[in-house]
């Protein structure tokens, strides 16, 4: 997969089917539309291209209300590249995009994309203040000679699928849910840094993580039965995300205990998947009540760690 950073860099002579969207988490519903767009290139020998965009138009033109994405711009580029798409095209949104008339936005996407056919959803929006919709985006299509293709309420509605029902699961630590809904399990990725090697000292270290994107949603603190991958290793863990009230911290950590293993990988990059939500953060009264729970909360990851590897 090509991918491109904004529409006036593109280069390819091919013709395209293009579908625009912000497509966070690519969900199920998202693939719906993008197995539409590759088949219809295939078959018509085209480009299937998808136009998103980066920052999200929300946290653009909201400054004080941040919406976190449920992919970062790597991790959605990775899932859309295995999907098969042949070019994505992440346009910056910024004052210049955000204030081009519909009229102004066509006229980049057949002069930059060279649009043979747009597939969107039944409620596209786009333009200015997004002053324009399906009805004319058809308008424009018999104007300038591209078919556009709409994907109906029910089409998308039969899935019972959103990108905000995908963070509201992710807020409330269902992790599992998140999972039926992307088809795929939520994942964060970061470096290992060093930490204060507290579950050293207590007999279950840890690896402290460093979600560099500021952007990215991080489910609700508690503990977490997770899988594990570096360079080095694959492995399930047993992750907690919050402040460690026994002691008392300031700073939210996120920190993963990996079974049977007992290496050195700071500095290398771990991805994260998340399995199941174990419980809610908890402050205990000394070290010995928090050894205790860790114990059980342990044993509770491996027995589903037991049950994922018979299945």
């Amino acid at each position: 997969m090509v991918t491109t950073n904004n529409i006036e860099n593109l280069t390819s002579s091919v013709p395209s089917i293009l579908t625009i969207g912000t497509f966070d988490g690519v969900h199920l519903g998202h693939k719906k539309i993008i197995k539409k767009l590759i088949e219809s290139a295939n078959s018509k020998k085209l480009r299937s291209c998808i136009l998103t965009f980066f920052p999200h138009p929300r946290n653009f033109l909201s400054k004080s209300d941040e919406l976190k994405l449920i992919n970062t711009i790597k991790e959605k580029k990775e899932i859309l590249n295995e999907l098969g798409v042949d070019e994505l095209i992440i346009q910056e949104f910024n004052n210049d995009f955000s204030n081009l008339s519909a009229d102004e936005f066509i006229g980049h996407l057949i002069k930059y994309c060279k649009i043979k056919e747009i597939i969107v959803g039944f409620n596209h929006k786009f333009g200015k203040d997004r002053e324009a919709g399906i009805k004319e985006l058809k308008t424009y299509g018999k104007k300038y000679g591209f078919d556009v293709t709409e994907i109906g309420a029910f089409d998308i509605n039969q899935i019972n699928i959103s990108s905000t029902k995908i963070r509201n699961a992710i807020n409330d630590g269902k992790v599992e849910l998140c999972s039926q809904y992307l088809g795929y399990n939520f994942s964060l990725s970061g470096a290992i840094v060093k930490g204060k090697s507290r579950g050293k000292h207590i007999g279950y270290p840890t690896a402290n993580i460093n979600v560099e994107e500021n952007y990215k949603i991080i489910p609700k603190n508690g503990v977490y039965f997770v899988s594990c991958k570096t360079q080095s290793i694959q492995k399930f863990g047993m992750m907690n995300i919050g402040y460690n009230p026994t002691f008392g911290n300031k700073d939210r950590t996120i920190e993963v205990n990996i079974f049977e293993f007992d290496g050195n990988i700071y500095g290398e990059k771990i991805k994260i998947e998340f399995l199941k939500f174990i419980r809610n953060e908890i402050k205990f009264q000394n070290i010995d009540e928090l050894k205790k729970q860790i114990g059980i909360d342990r044993e509770t990851c491996k027995s589903y760690m037991i049950s994922t590897y018979n299945n």
